[in-house]
């Protein structure tokens, strides 16, 4: 439950905390201690939400204790000794339902702008985002970042104590300041739905709330936003994702390719939404679209194929053209490089895959050292693809992709 509901009772708490988020990380933390010691010895709340209002009950009150102890510091009478929690197995449950006490996605939303607040550095709003909203960990947000597990825990820190000094609201900021703040936000959404959405995610419930928690703040900014071609554009290419997942892996969680897929259990329903929110992106758009709405209408050109085979290959090099012009980063020119293997062949892609990597910006970039594995393998090259995969071994957290990764140079050796 910790990794389910963490950011959206993180969030409810610092709405009460007026966006002081170490106050409210404590607090929680303290919530959750208390819950493992009563539930193991009375069991877990079986009522839909009580778990949750349960931990976010005695949370708030930890607050309020906490704020009494200080008042009576501060009041010279030396109290603080005397004012003691209330029993945790005292909480009135049907208080703790109503419906100002539950998280909102309102709160989410303040939580994720109060983070993406411009006195942060736009990593750090990132990084405090994916900590607060999605719960992950230090280590986890830093493989994202391609730094280390110290310098991100650095960061987060130094974040938290910089909204607390500054003082930052914890709000949705005035409309004629959303948008300096929206491409950070975007790209929140984006690695909370990428932390979900990994091959070896699948079976994780907390994974899947990651994915529907950016599911969720998509569509909320596209109520907020509804005019803006790029809000609607990530949306689309969360859908288009999102639809492919029951189909990345098979029946015994191996990681299967896109190319291999198998496109009946695509989601239909989600490809027909995210379909109409490119339209709806590229309109809005009016001839400029953003990164998100180009990556979306990539998603939606793979969507239209029925069988691999009959990919618009060129569309998508198109599309990419553009893209790279909008965007201009080693990770658009690395995706860049695999549409043009397949329309001028793997030594086309090869090449521009070799001076990606001589660049040296992708070194710790897994998928630079697969596809080029992969481009070596298709070109009759195996032992310089071997010593390829081996690097993406070598950088391979996640067990699926790693399995995927060792079964392949065995296919090799076995050429």
């Amino acid at each position: 439950m910790f990794r389910a509901e963490y950011g959206a009772l993180l969030a409810a708490l610092a709405r009460r905390t007026g966006g002081d988020l170490i106050a409210a990380e404590d607090a929680l933390s303290e919530a959750f201690a208390a819950a493992t010691e009563q539930w193991t010895a009375n069991g877990v709340p079986d009522v839909p939400d009580v778990p949750a209002a349960w931990v976010l009950g005695v949370a708030r009150r930890r607050l309020v204790d906490g704020a009494r102890r200080a008042r009576a510091v501060v009041d010279g009478h030396e109290r603080a000794h005397a004012i003691e929690t209330r029993a945790e197995d005292e909480v009135d449950h049907e208080f703790l339902l109503a419906k100002d006490s539950l998280p909102t996605d309102d709160d989410r939303l303040r939580l994720v702008f109060t983070c993406c607040h411009p006195a942060l550095e736009i990593d750090a709003r990132i990084a405090l985002t994916l900590n607060t909203l999605g719960g992950l960990r230090a280590h986890e947000i830093a493989r994202a970042f391609l730094v280390g597990d110290a310098t991100m825990a650095q960061r987060l820190v130094r974040a938290k104590t910089k909204i607390r000094a500054a003082g930052i609201p914890f709000a949705v900021p005035p409309e004629d300041v959303v948008p300096e703040r929206l491409a950070a936000v975007l790209r929140v959404v984006y690695l909370i739905f990428n932390a979900g959405n990994g091959a070896g995610a699948g079976d994780g419930v907390e994974r899947q709330g990651l994915v529907r928690d950016a599911l969720r703040l998509a569509r909320l900014l596209v109520e907020m936003l509804p005019d803006d071609g790029e809000v609607a554009g990530l949306l689309a290419l969360l859908l288009l994702t999102d639809a492919r997942s029951m189909a990345r892996t098979d029946t015994s969680g191996e990681l299967v390719l896109l190319p291999d897929q198998d496109r009946s259990l695509w989601d239909r329903d989600l490809i027909d939404a995210g379909r109409r929110e490119v339209e709806r992106a590229l309109v809005l758009s009016s001839g400029a679209p953003g990164p998100y709405a180009l990556q979306a209408a990539i998603a939606a050109v793979h969507a239209d194929a029925e069988r691999a085979s009959d990919t618009d290959w060129a569309q998508i090099v198109a599309l990419y053209e553009v893209l790279e012009r909008v965007e201009p980063t080693p990770v658009v020119a690395l995706n860049h490089a695999v549409a043009v293997a397949e329309i001028d062949g793997p030594a086309a892609g090869l090449a521009r895959v070799d001076a990606l990597e001589a660049a040296g910006e992708l070194d710790r970039y897994l998928y630079l050292h697969a596809t080029r594995a992969d481009l070596l393998r298709r070109l009759g090259r195996p032992a310089d693809a071997r010593a390829a995969y081996s690097r993406a071994i070598e950088l391979a957290d996640d067990p699926v992709e790693r399995r995927f990764l060792v079964r392949r140079v065995a296919e090799l050796d076995r050429e």
